[in-house]
């Protein structure tokens, strides 16, 4: 004989005709069923637990490894399909400088025939959840065909999943970062609210995982970009001329320090016969790329026009024709200073364009400013360049020419290091060799100020 077992629906028991108690018996047969019905539950549940936690624990890997962007979202977009059961899946990322979503990783799909999607696209569903910070579920067969062009079209199957990637901001606030999205299921053609859920609860782990490799990146560009500047900074030092190519360094020195890996100051020696001396002293208006760029230019310009011409005022006219383009597009301007010391005539020659420090300090009585004589290149004509002279003393006297980097050095009270600090000090040490001034100069200067802000460089000659 057969009886029904409480609470199986449709689950039955055989029992003998002289069974005593076929209520208990079903009663016990129905407490079995619901003990392997909670059984096998939990079993099922803690295999979809064991794949989540598996998936945290990839993402949690990739967070602890340096690996590029491309190749931790396509270790995410793989597993979290495998989680969930999508047969296809792509990953984009949001790029803050042109305002779209990139794709970056795909599964079961090739993501470079996507274009990226601006955030503010109207129907876009990616566009959308970015925006909203959400994740939304549907079917894709539902979905109006403009929504999202032929070439930006990640929802191919049936069903699809698009889930906001998430990380917190510096006050904790979660900020989207990308989008996830998911289609096309195995099985039952649809994502339920619990893979919506998965997938919405890990969005803070694949956001770390994708932020992380992000800044890997980003940090990868920096320091090649800072390789490269330090290269550039040798490249420009090693433009400069040596001071002994017209004397020994007691007759001659010069120092150029950029204030950043590069700069605009430069200096040059031009040597014109036996007893003239051509020497160069320039300062680009701004400091750092840009500046050091023009410098290069300049500085290559300034040693064949003053070659090649008779006066220092000459030589300033040819080289505002040669940069005046360069200068005008930058919108930066050059002062300079050049001048030509004839020793045996006893005489200097100079042409001076808004240079504010230039001096010959004789060996008794006052400094003597060599004034501007035309405004900086860049704002004058060629035409306005006009040159000065000064008669040289026959107990000689030293040629000194600076750039603002010295003068304006702050210390840590924001006190200047002045220009008359640095004329005093070059006094002060007039009969040691040239390069023994420079030195001693910028040793004072270093341990005055608190950093150097501005590019800062010196030529001494004596004369």
């Amino acid at each position: 004989m057969f009886g029904p077992v409480p609470g199986s629906d449709g689950y039955y028991f055989e029992y003998g005709e002289d069974t005593v108690d076929k209520a208990a018996l079903g009663a016990l047969f129905g407490r079995i069923l619901a003990v392997e019905r909670d059984t096998l539950g939990v079993a099922e549940e803690l295999s979809a637990r064991y794949e989540e936690i598996d998936l945290l624990y990839t993402i949690s890997d990739i967070l602890g490894r340096t690996i590029g962007l491309e190749e931790a979202a396509e270790v995410i977009v793989r597993e979290v399909s495998s989680v969930v059961g999508a047969r296809r899946a792509s990953i984009f990322v949001y790029d803050d400088a042109d305002r779209v979503l990139r794709p970056v990783a795909g599964w079961g799909l090739d993501v470079r025939e996507f274009g990226p999607i601006p955030v503010k696209h109207a129907h876009s569903i990616a566009a959308r959840v970015f925006r909203e910070n959400t994740s939304i579920a549907g079917n894709a067969s539902e979905l109006d065909p403009d929504r999202e062009s032929s070439s930006r079209q990640p929802y191919k199957g049936n069903s699809f999943l698009s889930a906001a990637i998430t990380y917190p901001d510096p006050n904790g606030v979660s900020r989207p970062v990308g989008v996830i999205n998911l289609t096309d299921r195995l099985g039952a053609d649809a994502f339920s609210s619990g893979h919506r859920k998965l997938v919405a609860a890990i969005a803070h782990q694949i956001g770390a995982a994708i932020e992380n490799a992000r800044l890997v990146a980003l940090d990868r560009q920096r320091q090649k970009a800072r390789r490269d500047l330090e290269l550039a900074h040798d490249l420009q030092l090693r433009l400069l001329p040596s001071p002994r190519l017209i004397g020994d360094p007691s007759e001659v020195s010069a120092r150029c320090s950029p204030g950043e890996l590069v700069g605009g100051d430069f200096y040059q020696f031009v040597p014109l016969s036996d007893s003239r001396i051509g020497v160069m002293l320039g300062d680009v208006s701004t400091h750092g790329l840009p500046a050091a760029l023009i410098m290069a230019l300049v500085l290559s310009a300034a040693g064949i026009h003053a070659a090649a011409s008779q006066s220092p005022e000459e030589a300033l006219q040819r080289l505002l024709v040669s940069v005046k383009s360069e200068l005008t597009t930058t919108e930066m301007f050059l002062s300079l200073f050049y001048g030509i010391v004839d020793r045996k005539g006893r005489m200097l020659r100079y042409a001076n364009a808004g240079h504010p420090h230039a001096f010959v300090l004789p060996r008794s009585g006052p400094a003597i400013r060599l004034r501007a004589t035309v405004p900086p290149l860049g704002l004058a004509e060629a035409d306005d360049i006009v040159g000065g002279n000064l008669k040289l003393n026959r107990d000689g006297g030293l040629l000194l020419v600076f750039s603002d980097g010295l003068a304006d050095a702050r210390d840590a009270s924001g006190d200047m290091f002045t220009e008359d600090r640095v004329v005093e000090l070059v006094r002060s040490l007039y009969d040691e060799p040239a390069e023994d001034i420079v030195d001693r100069v910028f040793a004072d200067i270093g341990g005055f100020a608190a950093s150097a802000v501005d590019d800062q460089t010196m030529l001494v000659l004596r004369i």
